[in-house]
């Protein structure tokens, strides 16, 4: 009995080992397209002070909208690179946590030393 138990539980036990290394999700491939980091960071700036001009524009939502997603489509244009093209190299870096913090860490001192050179922009009052 015990000779007909002892392989049962060498397959058992091999089985425990090798299900979790199946179950590990593995690492996706990067896309063909994939924007290299400094031409990301370039864009990222960019957009954060395209969102910051619409915000200070003080038009009504919708044609806020409507000037944002016309300057980002023109953005990416003159930068030569596809909507699916950005977002897919987005959600690639956004993947790779690490590589997404060191992206926008960069960004961050972009637009630092933007800010150092050209000074801080005044807020517009509001309107009465």
């Amino acid at each position: 009995m015990k000779r007909l138990f002892r392989p049962f539980l060498v397959c058992l036990a091999t089985l425990a080992l090798a299900l979790p290394a199946c179950q590990r999700p593995e690492e996706p491939a990067p896309p063909a397209d994939l924007l290299p980091r400094e031409k990301m960071v370039r864009l990222l700036t960019d957009i954060h002070l395209l969102e910051a001009q619409v915000e200070n524009s003080r038009l009504t939502p919708d044609s806020a909208r409507a000037l944002y997603l016309a300057q980002h489509k023109d953005l990416l244009w003159r930068a030569e690179v596809s909507d699916s093209a950005f977002q897919r190299s987005y959600r690639y870096y956004a993947i790779h946590g690490k590589d997404l913090d060191e992206i926008y860490g960069a960004v961050i001192d972009t637009l630092e030393r933007r800010e150092r050179r050209f000074g801080p922009v005044t807020a517009r009052p509001p309107y009465r």
